[in-house]
């Protein structure tokens, strides 16, 4: 991002002020919102995200020092750097700003090498700031993303469930577990190698992911076992849900790189509720393991002993 892109918020009870900051601003190649008061600045920064707001210390309505604390106390609006614009020359005035979190103090009257000089190292801050967000963000995305597959990994299913659990508990309402296994797939690895083991993964992952709706959570749990968070579905309809998972892997052989073809299905074990994330997992384990004991390919709901 280049300095012409930047929008700069103006609050200034100056109308001669503000002038003259537009002009320079907008001379620099910068976007200029402008307010008159400390509660039209909050508005403004709500409404258009500036990268910088330019903030007079003494404003009708607000104040700069109260609207720059009701910013910072806004998780969404409290990164944008803000210059304080002031005529006053007490330190101990701009010590406040400071430690409120002002980025910067700018004593009026200024000369525009100095007003553009703090501006560029304001909006420096900015974009370091949302470059290092963006990044984090994409690492917690690839921490919660098998690689293998492109599906969830288990940590992420994890917090999913016990998040699913605690909205379900204040709705009084269930969630659903559906766990499967693919069959046989250790004498996939064996006979075929376990790239081809790789390759059938992948083909499971993509074939179930048509298979559930866009609020739930589907992802790879281990090995060769995938999972299923399914919110605010009655037993009925996830019973269809995981008959439907089963459908779609037992279709029509899978394809390998040589060209060859190899039939693959699944066991799958169900349950629903809203207790403990673990006993839920458990049961749907159970469930699993009395399909692949009553012959693989099949679907088992939990049932209580």
């Amino acid at each position: 991002m280049n300095s012409g892109s930047a929008t700069i918020l103006v609050a200034d009870d100056s109308m001669v002020v503000r002038a003259v900051l537009r002009r320079q601003l907008e001379a620099d190649g910068h976007t200029v919102v402008e307010a008159v008061d400390g509660a039209e600045a909050l508005r403004a920064c709500r409404e258009v995200r500036p990268d910088v707001v330019l903030l007079d210390v003494e404003m009708p309505v607000l104040d700069g020092h109260a609207t720059l604390e009701r910013l910072k106390a806004d998780p969404e609006l409290r990164d944008i750097p803000v210059v304080f614009l002031t005529g006053r020359v007490d330190t101990a005035d701009v010590v406040t700003g400071l430690r409120l979190g002002a980025h910067d103090y700018l004593r009026k009257p200024f000369e525009s090498n100095e007003l553009m000089a703090r501006v560029s190292a304001a909006l420096r801050t900015k974009w370091l700031q949302d470059e290092l967000r963006s990044r984090n963000a994409e690492l917690d995305r690839v921490s919660r993303i098998d690689m293998l597959t492109g599906l969830y990994n288990r940590r992420h299913l994890d917090e999913h469930l016990r998040r699913a659990i605690a909205a379900a508990r204040r709705h009084d309402r269930e969630v659903g577990v559906v766990l499967a296994d693919i069959d046989h797939f250790k004498l996939i690895n064996d006979h075929h190698g376990h790239l081809a083991g790789d390759a059938v993964l992948r083909e499971v992952a993509t074939r179930l992911q048509g298979t559930v709706r866009t609020e739930d959570a589907l992802g790879r749990w281990g090995g060769e076992e995938f999972i299923a968070v399914l919110s605010d579905t009655s037993p009925e309809g996830i019973a269809v849900i995981a008959e439907r998972m089963r459908q779609v892997i037992a279709a029509s052989p899978f394809t390998l790189d040589d060209g060859s073809q190899i039939p693959v299905t699944v066991s799958i074990g169900h349950t629903s509720g809203s207790g403990d994330a673990e006993i839920l997992v458990h049961r749907a384990d159970d469930a699993l393991y009395a399909a692949k004991g009553a012959g693989r390919n099949r679907v088992e709901a939990y049932a209580a002993a």
